[in-house]
């Protein structure tokens, strides 16, 4: 018979830290609402698992192994089947450089244990359960944020080379002609109840890259965290012993956010964007967790991954023209982006020539998940899914690492913000043909199980 428990570790940092998700050092002075490492464990008997999703904007290799090395002394739980991701909330402390925001020490030493002990704690809660799986939609919070615009319009990259697409171009110009690419209006669904029937976790998927409309300096889960409050609400679940854990993994969303360019955007209150989401996208969940059959006997299969992969080159001439950039700037925080990716350029100048990162599938039932450790195009997502002999099928993205955007090869092509050479953008140009196809191969592996 399967078991499942599940647990939360309250992840939120002193005042003071620096925040992930912009190009200025952004520091913490409110927490508006805690973060969380959400963690949920499931064990058929033969195979035990952990998924962890945090409230991180992104979380290196090297912490998540700690981690995971933490909770494997304390469960047993295997190294490779543990999945740890982060949902790229842009208000949480800074774990990894990126920009001018660089990690907080005393957080990073922290927050290895603090996820362990989510996990422990959900071993604790192990107790007979049901699961099952489902996918609904909701397409009306969901943009490609990249356009092609009218000709004419002037696009040249930090480095000085043409772009052929904007992100983020602004919100009604008559100079927008069309998105660069789809969007992925699927809400992937695994509801986990007791074995009499209460709700336990039901972790969500989502293509949205985060909402944002938060205060400067406030720190917040986003509408990631709502989601989890609301979905209690939804599922009645309050007051329930051990509590229920509501968990909202990204998807594929490294070109998707929440703004709908066609029109001239609308002035809200702060947080209220986070709340309208949140509120669309656990009502569609709460719908189909009370539809969809449960299962107290599953098969549970996880395979990882090791892939190596190159780092786009940073010439020499552009490392010394980065260099002059930077001996002419004034002060202590660095003014337009030629300042900002020229100092870019001088630190991506001393990562190794190559990387090897973590990817994962697992299967629960007839579910498929995969993992990527990239902000990845919905591109990405999509042919995963019409691929992938489970069904459903959705990516986790931002997980067991951190190696910056994955533009697929044609997105390349056109150039913009995600292209842009950074430590948020740096493996090279093929790395997601390579990816996809190892997480199909993985795939496979599990559907066989």
């Amino acid at each position: 018979m399967l078991k499942a428990g599940a647990a939360t570790s309250n992840i939120t940092p002193a005042l003071g830290v620096s925040l992930n998700g912009g190009m200025s050092d952004r520091t913490a002075t409110h927490i508006h609402d805690d973060l969380h490492a959400r963690c949920l464990v499931l064990d058929d008997g033969t195979t035990r698992l952990a998924i962890v999703i945090c409230d991180s904007c992104m979380l290196p290799q090297s912490l998540l192994n700690e981690a995971k090395h933490l909770a494997h002394g304390h469960t047993g739980i295997p190294l490779d089947q543990m999945l740890i991701a982060a949902t790229h909330t842009h208000t949480a402390p800074t774990s990894t450089g990126v920009f001018q925001s660089e990690p907080d020490e005393a957080y990073v030493a922290w927050l290895p244990q603090r996820i362990s002990d989510g996990i422990r704690r959900a071993v604790n809660n192990l107790a007979p359960a049901q699961v099952g799986w489902g996918a609904g939609s909701e397409p009306a919070q969901v943009f490609n944020r990249r356009w092609k615009m009218a000709d004419g319009t002037r696009l040249v990259d930090p480095f000085g080379r043409p772009d052929r697409v904007k992100m983020n171009p602004p919100a009604g110009s008559d100079q927008l002609v069309e998105p660069a690419g789809p969007t992925d209006p699927q809400i992937g669904i695994l509801s986990v109840r007791t074995a009499d029937g209460k709700p336990l976790a039901l972790l969500a998927n989502y293509s949205l890259h985060y909402v944002g409309g938060v205060p400067s300096g406030h720190v917040s889960a986003d509408y990631f965290g709502e989601f989890a409050r609301r979905l209690s609400r939804k599922l009645s679940a309050g007051g329930l012993e051990p509590p229920f854990v509501g968990m909202l993994s990204n998807g594929t969303s490294g070109n998707i956010n929440n703004i709908d360019f066609r029109r001239q955007r609308e002035s809200r209150p702060p947080y209220a964007q986070i709340q309208t989401v949140a509120e669309a996208v656990a009502a569609e969940a709460a719908r189909v967790a009370g539809e969809i059959d449960y299962h107290d006997d599953v098969t549970l299969a996880m395979r990882e991954a090791r892939l190596r992969l190159g780092r786009r080159p940073t010439p020499k001439d552009e490392v010394a023209r980065a260099k002059f950039v930077l001996s002419k700037a004034e002060g202590p925080s660095l003014k337009g982006v030629e300042q900002i990716y020229a100092r870019e350029t001088v630190l991506l100048n001393e990562y190794p020539p190559y990387v090897e990162t973590i990817l994962q599938a697992l299967r629960i039932g007839e579910l498929g998940i995969v993992t990527s450790p990239c902000e990845t195009f919905v591109e990405t997502g999509l042919a995963i899914k019409e691929q992938s002999p489970l069904h459903p099928t959705f990516t986790i993205e931002l997980a067991n690492d951190y190696r910056g955007y994955l533009p697929t090869v044609e997105h390349h092509k056109l150039g913009g913000y995600e292209t842009w050479r950074a430590r948020s953008s740096y493996l090279e140009v093929d790395a997601e043909p390579k990816i996809r196809a190892k997480l199909l191969e993985l795939l496979k592996e599990v559907a066989q199980a």
